[in-house]
């Protein structure tokens, strides 16, 4: 058997390294779920993800589960999702971790703060949406609802639509990472941004109309938000490109 190439060796060692890479990541994600399964419990996690549905249907108003096994699967479910989203630092550190040795100096103070904003933004835009979108677009749909309707929603139907929001919520919320990404990147400059901004903000309310429910308090709840990280990204790019500028590179 030939020896193997420095190439197809060093190639092996990334492979390698990004396996253990993705096994820390899983196990960090796995002993923030046992801790949550502790306490305060999958059922209590599922009922305080609830509570936004629940203010807003008659007093005494509960859901239903149309599935067999759907009181057991779907809080487990959303356990899970909330294991993720609150090991996401620590699942980005590693990501960070895995290509940092081939990074320059300068590049490498560019990746810990956009490690930390990322987590901080997407964790943000969730936050955002629980608390202050769910309530207004909960109460528009009862008050919408013909009196002959009892609204009872479905527990797995309401999971998969409080998802789809906090995800929606949480990546729009990354919108300055992108802008300064794609300024520190070369593709864009600021002064290019800047002069596209009124379709940056056309875009804004496009996406949110495609992604929010059919009222305007959510669509504003997620275009005003965009816009003003937009902005936000504008202002901070340049000192990023500052402070992560190779010695050798033109100021």
């Amino acid at each position: 058997m030939t020896d193997q190439s420095p190439v197809e060796e060093t190639f092996i060692s990334h492979l390698i390294e990004l396996r253990n890479r993705l096994v820390k990541a899983t196990i960090g994600i796995l002993l923030v779920c046992a801790g949550l399964l502790a306490w305060p419990g999958p059922s209590r996690i599922y009922d305080i993800i609830a509570m936004p549905m629940l203010a807003a249907l008659p007093a005494g108003s509960k859901m239903i589960a149309t599935g067999v096994i759907s009181p057991f699967l779907v809080p487990m479910k959303v356990t899970l999702v909330i294991a993720f989203v609150l090991a996401l630092p620590w699942v980005l550190y590693q990501l960070w971790a895995f290509i940092a040795p081939g990074l320059y100096a300068h590049e490498k103070r560019l990746i810990a703060p956009l490690v930390i904003s990322s987590s901080a933004l997407f964790m943000s835009g969730v936050a955002f949406c629980y608390f202050f979108v769910f309530g207004r677009v909960f109460k528009f749909i009862g008050e919408f609802a013909p009196s002959s309707i009892a609204v009872t929603p479905d527990i797995e139907n309401y999971l998969d639509f409080v998802m789809s929001m906090c995800l929606a919520f949480g990546a729009t919320f990354e919108v300055p990472v992108v802008v300064v990404i794609l300024v520190r990147m070369g593709v864009v400059s600021v002064e290019k941004l800047k002069e596209v901004r009124p379709y940056a903000i056309v875009g804004a309310f496009v996406i949110a109309a495609v992604v929010t429910p059919p009222d305007i308090v959510s669509q504003l709840a997620l275009a005003v938000p965009m816009c003003l990280l937009f902005e936000l990204g504008l202002l901070v790019a340049p000192v990023f490109v500052r402070v992560t500028q190779a010695p050798e590179e033109p100021t």
